[in-house]
């Protein structure tokens, strides 16, 4: 979540515009790559080539010391497991060799603090990353752990919090204590004396919470987070269907182009108070949803793919995203859906790298990019729609048109 920077592009004899270097590098635009450009009214917005890995998620376990009812691990089952040395020097031998150097992740689908050599973990991936992050529920970030963050320079750390209450906070997330995880961020937040790591949250929208959001909004300034992250719960399990607050955003068709069904709408700065909430939630709400075809939230966009993102499981696994990082049930429209696991190679036979351009995830990458889905998320349901394996538009394995982060409606770090 860098602070956007000002920089001056130039124009040369021949016409053709010339980026500064160090974006040129950062976004994957090497020569003989095709950059996609959308124009806007004002601007063009030029976005990452697939051409370099930006992004690495890495799962150093998928145990994790809690047992929420929101987890992905309420349906599967598979085989859970920690990354071992070898792997994890796999790892780190393909991450020594890319350029520019990518932003690395410990989260994936269980508690990377308990990974018995995380610390170790972190301080050899920070050698070697243009940043570090991490995504904890809090519970194992003890004072000990809390100082190594500090001394290692890790540079963000997520909490989950969905509650400001500790009984609404340990309704969902089952062996969890909100007063301690409480108590390790803020012991986290003085360690660092205004440095690093930044501190954020991460906040899971559901019926049952968010009228909480604004509590948990004051518990981030407590803590001095400066990045708030609200996503809307998966469905991992029935009974979450009902906890779910994108139904009508889901139901909505994805317009791109102002029409006299979907009118551009044009917002100024405005006050939101007793006096303007209604009106504003009337004209929103019969209208078709927001033009934002040129936002991380755009529907039909893959905010892994347009990242530059991949995902390595603890078993060595490269996946594409972290939805297909494991073979898991959601529950779409109130029907019973599989989503299976996704492999395009492991990093204990091929470097990262040349797994990234190998033919199939080129091809795999091109394809999401275009989007051409079946729009399974907003429509009644059929047989194909069970599973990610095919699609009614022909498309094969995996589909993507059931993906809820496509859609915009859930997000991570």
């Amino acid at each position: 979540m860098s602070k956007r920077k000002n920089q001056k592009a130039s124009v040369n004899a021949q016409g053709n515009i010339v980026l500064p270097k160090n974006i040129s590098s950062r976004l994957g635009f090497v020569p003989g790559s095709s950059v996609p450009v959308t124009e806007l009214s004002n601007a063009i917005l030029l976005r990452r080539t697939a051409a370099s890995i930006a992004k690495i998620y890495i799962e150093p376990t998928s145990r994790c010391n809690l047992s929420c009812r929101i987890c992905i691990r309420n349906t599967w089952d598979e085989q859970q497991g920690d990354m071992t040395p070898v792997t994890f020097h796999n790892i780190m031998q393909s991450l020594k060799k890319i350029r520019p150097k990518p932003l690395v992740i410990f989260g994936g689908l269980g508690e990377p603090l308990a990974h018995p050599s995380i610390l170790d973990m972190l301080d050899k991936v920070k050698r070697y990353a243009a940043s570090v992050e991490l995504i904890t529920n809090g519970m194992l970030l003890d004072e000990n752990v809390a100082q190594h963050l500090v001394d290692i320079g890790v540079d963000v750390v997520w909490f989950s919090i969905d509650g400001a209450r500790p009984e609404s906070y340990a309704d969902m997330r089952i062996g969890a204590a909100l007063p301690q995880v409480l108590d390790h961020a803020a012991r986290l937040r003085d360690l660092r004396a205004g440095g690093k790591p930044h501190i954020g949250i991460v906040f899971v929208a559901m019926r049952r919470n968010i009228a909480e959001l604004p509590d948990v909004v004051r518990i981030a300034h407590r803590l001095a987070a400066d990045r708030l992250l609200i996503t809307n719960v998966i469905p991992y399990t029935e009974d979450m269907v009902e906890e779910m607050l994108c139904a009508d955003t889901l139901s909505m068709p994805p317009y791109t182009v102002p029409s006299p069904l979907a009118p551009q709408m044009l917002f100024p700065r405005i006050d939101l108070n007793n006096l303007t909430i209604q009106p504003l939630y009337q004209v929103i709400r019969t209208i078709a949803p927001l033009n934002l075809s040129d936002s991380d939230l755009a529907p039909n966009h893959c905010p892994f793919i347009e990242s530059g993102s991949c995902c390595i499981a603890w078993d060595g696994s490269i996946s594409p995203c972290l939805p297909l990082l494991h073979t898991h049930v959601t529950f779409l429209n109130n029907r019973r859906r599989v989503s299976y696991r996704c492999t395009l190679g492991n990093i204990n036979n091929m470097a990262l790298d040349t797994v990234w351009h190998t033919s199939q995830y080129l091809s795999f990458r091109k394809r999401v990019k275009m989007f051409p889905f079946s729009q399974c998320t907003m429509c009644g349901g059929c047989n194909l729609s069970k599973t990610n394996e095919e699609d009614c538009l022909g498309n094969h394995f995996p589909t993507c048109g059931g993906c809820l982060w496509s859609q915009g409606v859930v997000r991570c770090p």
